[in-house]
């Protein structure tokens, strides 16, 4: 008990030093039982194909980035949430907030003007934990609307079909 204490401790110091949606999304990519995908520069027309109701809810897309764990234990799934409240107390707002034992829902971004610049969309519950990144131009009630969780499921669900169809190729030579 002791030793996870102190690791807790280690972790929230090192957090705190500054943390970074990037940071967060390049300790955990190679995790056992996280899938995770970035859009790179040359694949930005793949982002321009998605569907119209993904396309309207999140606007002008200039990065993305998606990470999902499935099957963690307490431990990690808390350790993965308090990374999280790192990243988004390091220059971020929260547009909603949700914590509970069995699930935790942050929405937080960052603003130019009345512009949504950045925006991650985290949902922790007991079964998995996704985590989205957007940069871009986004409208800000759009953004707000993923606090409810059919919104955002559909919306996860929408985007995934939407880029894995893009970028998995058919290796059937009678297609």
């Amino acid at each position: 008990m002791k030793n996870i204490f102190i690791t807790l401790i280690l972790c929230f110091s090192l957090l705190s030093c500054g943390s970074s949606f990037q940071g967060f999304y390049n300790n955990h990519k190679a995790d056992m039982g996280a899938t995770s995908f970035q859009v790179p520069n040359f694949m930005k027309a793949v982002l321009s194909n998605i569907s119209p109701e993904v396309k309207s809810a999140i606007g002008n897309i200039s990065d993305f980035k998606f990470i999902k764990f499935d099957n963690l234990n307490t431990f990690k799934r808390q350790s993965l949430i308090a990374e999280m409240n790192a990243v988004t107390n390091s220059g971020y707002t929260d547009v909603f907030r949700k914590n509970e034992v069995d699930n935790t829902r942050i929405i937080s971004v960052r603003e130019f003007g009345v512009v949504v610049t950045d925006a991650i969309i985290f949902n922790s519950n007991e079964t998995e934990t996704t985590a989205y990144y957007l940069q871009g131009n986004f409208d800000p009630e759009k953004i707000r609307s993923f606090a409810d969780e059919d919104t955002f499921n559909t919306f996860s669900n929408s985007l995934l079909q939407s880029y894995q169809s893009n970028i998995n190729p058919s290796f059937n030579p009678e297609n």
